[in-house]
């Protein structure tokens, strides 16, 4: 951990930071519900609203040190070859290509640099990331490579952190993160999903929250505040990560929950806030989100940095913690 007074910055130069690459949104995806388009939208709407060039961080594609901490080298090989086979290629769900691949190694060192910003300031956003679908041998449901999970192991190697906590809060359970985490206690797994969508099969995570197809604001957020802050104080995280997917949405086309734009604001404040309350930094990651207008995607995500961004104005000096212990 680093020294709390890295974090009692001049309260003129303390801006959120974003990670941003133009290169997540130029490969192709035809009509698929995937909407990369949206991480061009997110960027074009946070620079019109007066996010500056120096607050945007560009990634460098992930070292292939960092991605085995978590995938095989068989499959990274198959990645950088091609060599996926027709089931390994079906089972991403996504045109695989090149291009594809470098998405991927890309998101991944983004969610890296946005830990990094994270332990550095208080707070970070990455505009791409949360893919908890990867395993360490295979793809799928439109995630290659777990850019969560890296990061949260390369904290660890590099004696950053000892521990961390990952809130998912997209649709889907994180069924690939669950098991990579099943058996290293220094990181606590929650998941909030919808229980009758993908994946069928749903490891267990530290805590899984399951709700089912029409449940709404009101079972969502209450199952949130069930939880949270309870568990930042019990298991006191180094760092949290946090997968803010839009697609719990009324709107979406892959999911039932039905929580509104209100709702999903107010999941994010309390997962945000109360993470900066008590001191901890925190990562965001979009993750998922395939509503049928990808405007409403966008304005969900914006809804995120919005919540992001008043968090950090309110909490500019945090309380003190002590620093992680390296023994």
């Amino acid at each position: 951990m680093p020294n709390i007074l890295s974090f009692l910055l001049p309260l003129g130069r303390q801006r959120l930071s974003y990670v941003y690459s133009p290169e997540y949104w130029m490969w192709p995806t035809a009509k698929h519900v995937f909407p990369v388009k949206k991480y061009r939208m997110v960027y074009e709407r946070l620079a019109s609203r007066g996010a500056r060039r120096e607050d945007f961080l560009k990634p460098r594609p992930a070292t292939e040190k960092d991605l085995l901490l978590v995938h095989t080298p068989k499959y990274l090989r198959k990645l950088k070859t091609g060599g996926l086979s027709h089931a390994e290629a079906t089972a991403l769900e996504l045109p695989f290509s090149p291009d594809l691949v470098r998405f991927a190694f890309l998101s991944v060192g983004g969610t890296v640099i946005a830990a990094e910003q994270a332990l550095r300031c208080g707070l970070a956003v990455h505009l791409g990331g949360g893919f908890h679908h990867a395993f360490p041998d295979h793809g799928e449901g439109f995630c290659l490579l777990n850019d969560v999970a890296v990061s949260c192991l390369k904290l660890k190697v590099e004696r950053k952190i000892q521990k961390a906590m990952i809130v998912d809060c997209d649709l889907h359970q994180g069924n690939g993160t669950a098991s990579i985490f099943s058996r290293q206690g220094f990181v606590f797994t929650f998941s909030i999903h919808q229980m009758d969508v993908y994946p069928a099969e749903k490891p267990p995570s530290t805590v899984d929250v399951g709700l089912w197809s029409g449940d709404g604001d009101e079972e969502y957020l209450s199952a949130m505040n069930a939880y949270f802050p309870r568990l930042y104080r019990e298991f006191a995280p180094d760092i949290v990560f946090y997968l803010a997917g839009a697609d719990p949405f009324v709107g979406d086309q892959l999911g039932g929950l039905k929580v509104t734009r209100e709702g999903l604001r107010e999941r994010d404040r309390i997962v945000i806030e109360n993470a900066r309350r008590l001191g901890i930094p925190l990562t965001v990651v979009l993750a998922g989100g395939y509503a049928a207008d990808v405007e409403d995607v966008v304005a969900i995500h914006l809804n995120t940095i919005s919540v992001a961004q008043k968090t950090l104005r309110r909490f500019r000096i945090l309380p003190s913690r002590p620093p992680a212990s390296h023994s």
